[in-house]
């Protein structure tokens, strides 16, 4: 589990992201390069970090799932996650 200040940030981050998403569309459609850099820097959508939604865990993020590796093998062999089994042969 991740700190609960780190996902704190992490949704701040998300939620300043949105709010400024269509100003930075439309300063980037313009040019206008002094206008981007007047915006707070968490405005940027680079800053966010991919987690888990269940953990927090930054590592091992499956993007598909949205959830890290070791949640998602645990969620797997519990058939918890509709049409993934374990492999075996």
């Amino acid at each position: 589990m991740a700190k609960k200040s780190i996902e704190a940030r992490q949704r701040k981050r998300a939620a300043i992201v949105a709010k400024y998403a269509e100003k930075r569309a439309a300063l980037k459609a313009a040019g206008d390069y002094a206008g981007l850099d007047a915006l707070p820097k968490n405005a940027s959508p680079v800053r966010l970090k991919n987690r888990c939604q269940l953990t927090g865990r930054p590592r091992g993020y499956m993007r598909h799932f949205g959830i890290s590796r070791i949640k998602f093998r645990d969620m797997a062999v519990e058939g918890k996650i509709p049409g993934v089994t374990k492999a075996s042969w």
